[in-house]
C-alpha cells in the first residue's frame, strides 16, 4: 500500500513538474497578443501609401541608408553594399522594410507574430516585379523561436519599430543577438522614453493628427537609448552609432536630429568571444 502511494505521489510530482515547465514556456514569450491583433487589423491598408501606416513607408528613406552605412566598409559603394547580405527583418509586418532591402540585393528573411500580416507580405512581394529574382522569405514566428533554430545565421538583424511593442525585452534582445553572426550588425529604431515623445508621438500624432493609428504606442513599453545600449552590452555587443530622428506627419517625411528626444536609431556589432574585455 505504501509503495503504491509512493508511486502515485511520484507520478503526480512528475505531472506537476511537466505542467509547470509547459506553463513557464508559455509565459516566456516576447509577444504581446493585443499588440499583434491591433496591427493585424491594418492588413488591408498596409500597402496604402496614404493609409494609416504611411509614415512607416516614408521611414525607409532614412532607415535603409542607415543600414547601408552600418554594413559598409570604407571602400564599399553604398548602392551595392547589401547585395548578398543575409538580413533578418524582425517584426516585418506586411514587408515594407523587407522589400526595400531586397530591392537592393539583400537576402531577406522577414518574421512576424501576425499570421495575417505575413500573408500580406507574401502576397505583395509575389506581385512586385522588382523582386522577381530576389523574393524575401516570410515566416510567421517569434524572435525567440526563430533564433533557436537559426543561431548565428545573419549578417545583420534589423528590429525597426518593434522592440517597443514586445514584452520580455531582455529575451527579445538576447534572441536578436543569438541570430546574428559574430561580427554581424544589429540595427534598431524605436521611440525614446521621454515625456516629449509621449506628448508628440502618442498624444499629438496618434490622437490629434491621426498620423499613427491610435494606441500604437504605450509609454511604459518604451526604452531610453542608455537602456537599450546597456542591454546590448550585457549580450556581448558594442554600440557603434546612435542617432536621433523625428517624424514630420504633415509632410510625411523623417529627418535626423542632433538630439534623441523623439526617436532614435542604434547600430551595434556582435563581438567575437576573443574580442571580449
Amino acid at each position: 500500500m505504501a509503495k503504491h502511494l509512493l508511486s502515485e505521489s511520484k507520478c503526480i510530482f512528475r505531472l506537476l513538474r511537466v505542467q509547470n515547465s509547459c506553463q513557464a514556456r508559455r509565459i516566456q514569450t516576447t509577444v504581446d497578443a493585443l499588440d499583434v491583433h491591433r496591427h493585424s487589423q491594418l492588413m488591408n491598408k498596409w500597402w496604402d501609401l496614404d493609409g494609416p501606416v504611411r509614415l512607416l513607408h516614408a521611414l525607409n528613406d532614412i532607415r535603409i541608408p542607415f543600414i547601408q552605412k552600418g554594413l559598409a566598409l570604407t571602400q564599399d559603394n553604398l548602392s551595392s553594399v547589401l547585395k548578398g547580405k543575409t538580413i533578418l527583418d524582425v517584426g516585418c509586418g506586411g514587408g515594407i522594410l523587407s522589400e526595400g532591402l531586397a530591392k537592393l540585393g539583400a537576402k531577406v528573411v522577414g518574421i512576424d507574430a501576425s499570421k495575417e500580416l505575413i500573408e500580406v507580405a507574401k502576397y505583395h512581394a509575389s506581385n512586385n516585379k522588382e523582386l522577381i529574382n530576389n523574393l524575401p522569405t516570410y515566416i510567421n514566428t517569434t524572435m525567440e523561436e526563430h533564433s533557436t533554430i537559426h543561431a548565428e545565421k545573419y549578417d545583420a538583424v534589423v528590429a525597426s519599430e518593434i522592440i517597443e511593442h514586445v514584452v520580455e525585452k531582455e529575451l527579445f534582445l538576447e534572441s536578436c543577438v543569438r541570430a546574428t553572426k559574430p561580427n554581424g550588425k544589429l540595427f534598431f529604431t524605436t521611440p525614446s522614453k521621454t515625456r516629449m515623445a509621449q506628448f508628440f508621438i502618442i498624444f499629438v500624432n496618434e490622437r490629434i493628427l491621426h498620423a499613427i493609428p491610435k494606441d500604437t504606442h504605450q509609454y511604459d513599453k518604451l526604452l531610453t537609448p542608455s537602456e537599450l545600449e546597456s542591454m546590448l552590452e550585457k549580450n556581448n555587443c558594442k554600440v557603434e552609432s546612435t542617432r536621433g530622428f523625428v517624424a514630420h506627419p504633415i509632410s510625411n517625411r523623417w529627418t535626423w536630429t542632433n538630439h534623441k528626444l523623439f526617436m532614435f536609431a542604434m547600430q551595434a556589432v556582435k563581438l567575437k568571444q576573443n574580442q571580449l574585455c
